[in-house]
């Protein structure tokens, strides 16, 4: 996957934290900690967040409350965060699109680049092309030449504007030469129903969200957003290997804090965060979201960051993509 090539990439060059002050990473936690989801209880944010508070909970014997602060895209739990005290007692579930999209199509009340310290990025989220099972289109080539042959009759959904599936879609088209009209739903689960009723044609969503459809029949897979082939769906290509090389297109989480969270503070939550994500049962409750586990060090999570967030701009630049 050339984003793991990325990251092994900036690993290379760890990040050293220095000495640790003892007094300051010695007393962290020191109480309760708020754990911010920016999105609604269930979704793969979610689970992840409280898995890992669960976790850091029971190692640390100190409470780990999450918090649901949805709405904006992601804006106000973002925003929420990085006014709070910076002492490592208020996290933030971070999202592809809230921290690495938001800024190329809002006008931002924060900058999260400036305002959010990165800690882990926590797991990566595959993308696949879907397509009504009935729809006639049974390869990413059938899915091209009958967008240029009928654009009118090609409309592809999305969750929500700017969101992993929405812009994946975006560049897929870009790439392809292509241009369908975009429909936008209030989540993938609203999108995946309008498909199967043959409203739309197409979308970029999740395993999770997908996959229960396609082993039904409803749904058809026709490419994955990952530049390897997915180990359980070893038959179905990548949009790399049919015409669009280096193409990728992956969901991902990660936590951040307040900036001005004292370095050891990080460097101590990293590191725990980084040894729970080993844990067989935390691999097999992320899985179940459709989720590879990742990992690493702060400063490759920040440099990750910075590589998404500039790919995407090029890709709103590009299309012209505005928020709603």
């Amino acid at each position: 996957m050339q984003m793991r090539s990325l990251l092994c990439a900036i690993g290379a060059l760890t990040l050293s934290f220095g000495p640790l002050a003892p007094a300051v990473a010695q007393e962290y936690p020191s109480k309760p900690i708020q754990f911010v989801v920016m999105y609604p209880p269930g979704g793969a944010s979610d689970v992840v967040a409280r898995v890992l508070g669960q976790k850091l909970g029971d190692a640390w014997k100190q409470s780990v409350v999450i918090e649901n602060r949805a709405g904006a895209n992601g804006i106000i739990a973002m925003q929420h965060v990085a006014k709070a005290p910076a002492d490592g007692h208020t996290l933030l579930m971070g999202n592809v699109g809230p921290n690495a999209i938001n800024a190329s199509i809002y006008k931002m009340p924060i900058d999260p680049a400036k305002e959010l310290a990165p800690v882990v990025l926590t797991n990566l989220v595959p993308l696949m092309l879907v397509v009504n099972a009935n729809a006639g289109v049974n390869s990413v080539e059938e899915l091209v030449a009958k967008a240029k042959a009928n654009p009118a009759k090609f409309s592809y959904g999305t969750g929500g504007t700017g969101t992993a599936g929405h812009f994946a879609m975006e560049l897929f088209m870009m790439n392809a030469g292509i241009k369908m009209e975009r429909i936008s739903y209030k989540g993938d689960g609203l999108a995946l129903n309008d498909m199967i009723g043959g409203h739309i044609q197409a979308m970029f969503t999740t395993g999770a969200s997908s996959l229960q459809h396609v082993q039904a029949g409803r749904l058809k897979v026709l490419a994955v957003g990952t530049t390897t082939r997915l180990p359980h769906l070893p038959n179905v290509p990548t949009v790399s290997e049919l015409g669009q090389p280096g193409f990728e297109a992956v969901s991902w989480g990660g936590v951040l804090v307040p900036a001005g969270t004292p370095r050891p503070v990080i460097a101590k939550l990293n590191a725990e965060i980084n040894r729970i994500l080993k844990m067989p049962d935390v691999r097999e409750s992320l899985a179940k979201t459709g989720s590879e586990v990742a990992g690493g060090s702060a400063e490759e999570f920040e440099k990750y960051i910075a590589f998404e967030t500039a790919k995407w701009a090029r890709v709103a630049q590009v299309a012209n993509i505005k928020g709603e």
